[in-house]
């Protein structure tokens, strides 16, 4: 009996992983950019099917505005989005991304961390990032956007 409820569990769990779909508003407030400017609007849409994983994103801000177009597998295989490769996989309940990618001759490596509240209402994603001159985190919180999916 125990050995079928594992297995039961073992072909379950892959199922019960975090859905990350939606489209979400940047809470400013409560993001934390230290020493960068945070964006003025920034509007995520995640769209998760299976292993595909795909998000647009969009901001303004001081330096303009921004709009970029990302797909990852989140079975940690390479994606390729232009001059970035990076990889996706999930670690539990979160959403792990690397990516990696070379501007003005530097290489700039950053590693995501996505996880959702319990209420499935507000989206965090902790971000670490290596540039050649030191190291920064930033943590984006975004709320789902009201009346949208």
């Amino acid at each position: 009996m125990k050995r079928k409820l594992l297995m039961l569990v073992a072909m379950v769990a892959p199922m019960m992983a975090a859905d990350f779909s939606g489209s979400w508003m940047l809470n400013v407030a409560k993001s934390q950019y230290g020493q960068f400017p945070a964006p003025d609007v920034m509007m995520r849409t995640v769209k998760m099917a299976g292993t595909q994983l795909s998000m647009s994103t969009y901001q303004k801000g001081a330096q303009g505005e921004v709009t970029s177009e990302l797909k990852y597998t989140t079975d940690g295989k390479p994606s390729f989005n232009g001059a970035s490769t990076g990889i996706a996989r999930m670690e539990g309940d979160a959403l792990v991304i690397e990516s990696s990618r070379e501007a003005q001759g530097a290489k700039l490596t950053q590693r995501d961390t996505w996880t959702l509240s319990p209420d499935k209402k507000t989206l965090t994603v902790q971000s670490h990032v290596k540039l050649p001159n030191g190291e920064f985190d930033v943590k984006q919180v975004f709320e789902k956007a009201p009346g949208l999916k």
